[in-house]
This record gives C-alpha cells, sequence and structure tokens, in this order.
C-alpha cells in the first residue's frame, strides 16, 4: 500500500492537476495538520481515496468556503485525534496539537494533558493487541516526541508522552509535522526502540506491506 502523507506546507504541485499523475497509485493520504481545509478536500475529492488526519496548533476550529460557508472540518476526511481506526489491515491512531504556548487553547496541551489523552487510547489499544496481535501500525501526530526533531523553543518542544506511548504500544512508524525543513540535510527519520520515527514536513510517500 502506498501511503501519501502531508504536513504544514501547501506543496505547489500536489494542489495542482499534477497531483493524479503523480500519485494516482496512493491509496491513502495522512496529514499531520497546519494545513487548510481546500487543500486536504482537494487532495482527497482527486484522488478518491482515504484521508485521515490531525489538528495543527496554527489550524483553526472554523474556515469559511470561497461562498463564506462556516466549516469545522474538512469534507470527505476524517479527523482521528484521540481515536484508534482500521484501514485495509493498518491500525492507525492519532493526536492532535503542539505544547501549550499561549493562552490560546487550540490545539495546544501540557504534557501531562497529552499524557491523559494518551491514557483515553490505551482501551482501543489493549484491543488491537488482544484481537489482532499487536497495538497499532502508525501514529500520526503533530508535534514530535521529547528530543526527536523537536525544538528549543516551548512551541517547538516535542512531547514526553509520546516517547511513553512508543515505550508502550511499539508503533511502527510514528509520522508528525510540526517542525519545518529548509536548508541544510536536515535529520527526517530517526529510530527510537521499535519505532521509526519521520518528519513529514511538506510531505513523504510510504510504503507499506499490509498486515493479513
Amino acid at each position: 500500500m502506498k501511503i501519501l502523507t502531508i504536513s504544514d506546507k501547501v506543496v505547489d504541485f500536489i494542489y495542482s492537476p499534477q497531483l493524479k499523475e503523480k500519485f494516482g497509485d496512493v491509496e491513502l493520504v495522512l496529514s499531520c495538520g497546519d494545513l487548510p481545509f481546500y487543500y486536504l478536500e482537494y487532495i482527497v475529492s482527486t484522488l478518491n481515496v482515504p484521508l485521515f488526519y490531525v489538528m495543527g496548533n496554527h489550524d483553526k476550529k472554523v474556515e469559511y468556503s470561497a461562498n463564506g460557508q462556516a466549516r469545522t472540518a474538512p469534507r470527505g476526511c476524517v479527523n482521528i485525534d484521540n481515536r484508534v481506526i482500521q484501514h485495509k489491515g493498518l491500525l492507525i491512531g492519532g493526536l492532535e496539537g503542539s505544547m501549550r504556548y499561549s493562552r490560546d487553547p487550540r490545539f495546544q496541551y501540557t504534557d501531562p494533558e497529552m499524557h491523559f489523552k494518551v491514557l483515553q487510547m490505551a482501551p482501543q489499544l489493549l484491543s488491537n493487541r488482544i484481537f489482532r496481535g499487536r497495538y497499532l501500525d502508525i501514529l500520526i501526530t503533530h508535534a514530535p516526541p521529547y528530543r526527536i526533531h523537536d525544538g528549543q523553543d516551548l512551541c517547538h518542544r516535542g512531547f514526553r508522552a509520546f516517547l511513553r506511548f512508543m515505550d508502550l504500544f511499539k508503533p511502527r512508524y510514528l509520522i508528525h509535522g510540526h517542525r519545518h525543513l529548509y536548508g541544510h540535510e536536515p535529520i527526517v527519520a530517526t529510530h527510537y526502540k521499535e519505532t521509526q520515527v519521520v518528519n513529514i514536513f511538506g510531505y513523504r510517500v510510504l510504503d507499506w506491506n499490509v498486515y493479513l
């Protein structure tokens, strides 16, 4: 299964007729946040595949369409924050937002709050372990884990809760955005115990052999 992963940046050739030409074989899209609704809607309508997403700290709770209609979610897309879903044998979970750094509560959390969100997901993950033999395949987040691809400032600091998540539930991948990649060759993939942590700023394509 070929998976298109996106985050943080509207990529010109993706938001164009080239999308179908370049990614016509994609079977799933995962978004890690900070992207406008119109962009997600264009992708899902053009590729005609499922799109699962979480929100980033710069996302708005309400966006307005060209005709002025207020919307709280992109059409045709599924928000999987604090959820675990199954798609063609693939087990995917999501955790939105960044470290809390301002008085604006939109999609910002303290580390204890994120630990609580992880705790809320535990029953679904334990059910996967019992009935499917593993907790999770892919966790999508906006922010990175603590000291893996994160920054020094509070806004871009990663969550310790994600380290604990990987320790306990051992997803094969944790994919995130939030940290923009510029200039010299940045580190975009890091192995942490049994999990590959990948910064997908802009876009990346993931090839997945689905468990049967």
